[in-house]
């Protein structure tokens, strides 16, 4: 590697090594580091990356269509607001310790959601119900943008309101897991 002359885009970026430099002496000028190989990349790689240039630009939106129809057909499906009384929790948190998770509740309310009831699905998850516009249209703008060339306009959310979200769901998360009234009522 080091005998070898390397070429950039700008032109020669090494010096051949003379004869009678040592064998092991780097031919790279003091100060310069010998570029490192890339790697070539595996079989699955190539194939997904190759496969992603080839295909049309409505795929990933409709892959992520699919995968949205399925968490709703589960969500439908599995009924999550029928289970015995006596029936252990799902989430492992609430199994171990008791307490909700931050988003125990959701599915149950995005069933009710699903069924227009929406108190119902703000008694169970209130975040959940209140970002659920805002994140449904940023996924139809970007499909759309995606898909079909659509310009929607963007609804730009800074990173401050992204925090105060996220800070408004961890106090939630706490509060909802608080053993005094009012707070109790928060437990789901």
């Amino acid at each position: 590697m080091y005998g070898e002359r390397v070429t950039s885009v700008d032109g020669p970026v090494g010096q051949p090594q003379s004869p009678t430099s040592a064998p092991d002496a780097p031919a790279w000028p003091a100060g310069q580091v010998p570029p490192y190989p890339v790697a070539e990349p595996d079989r699955l790689t190539r194939f997904v990356t190759r496969l992603y240039e080839r295909s049309p630009r409505w795929v990933v939106p409709l892959a992520a269509v699919g995968c949205v129809a399925a968490a709703i057909g589960y969500t439908l499906l599995s009924d999550p607001t029928r289970s015995a009384p006596d029936a252990a929790p799902t989430c492992l948190l609430k199994l171990t310790t008791g307490l909700d998770c931050p988003g125990c509740g959701g599915t149950r309310a995005a069933w009710y959601v699903l069924h227009a009831d929406l108190p119902a699905a703000a008694r169970h998850h209130f975040l959940f119900v209140f970002a659920l516009p805002f994140l449904t249209y940023l996924f139809v703008a970007w499909a759309g943008r995606q898909a079909f060339g659509w310009r929607l306009p963007e609804l730009r959310i800074s990173p401050k309101v992204i925090a105060g979200f996220l800070g408004a769901w961890l106090a939630f998360s706490v509060v909802r897991n608080l053993p005094w009234a009012p707070f109790t009522s928060l437990y789901v």
